[in-house]
């Protein structure tokens, strides 16, 4: 299942760790604060409750959402790269 993680953290050290934890888990980041990844539940539990440590008890937010096959194949995604 495709995963998404989206954060907003006002501790840079905070938040350098929550995207070392991202990308110890597989995930791309796709913005500054947000990455993706294909990833089981089991995986995205275990992610989930990672994220919690290393969040603790800093200001700011983490979301975690699973998007099914179906509705990940359904996404658009628009993208300019300059050229």
């Amino acid at each position: 299942m495709q995963t998404y993680v989206i954060y907003d953290i006002v501790n840079d050290r905070i938040r350098k760790k929550i995207a070392d934890v991202c990308l110890d888990y597989g995930l791309h980041r796709i913005q500054y604060s947000a990455f993706r990844g294909d990833i089981n539940t089991t995986r995205r539990r275990a992610l989930e409750e990672k994220l919690a440590v290393q969040l603790g008890k800093a200001e700011g937010v983490i979301e975690v959402m699973g998007v099914c096959a179906k509705d990940y194949d359904k996404r658009t995604v628009i993208e300019e790269n300059g050229k």
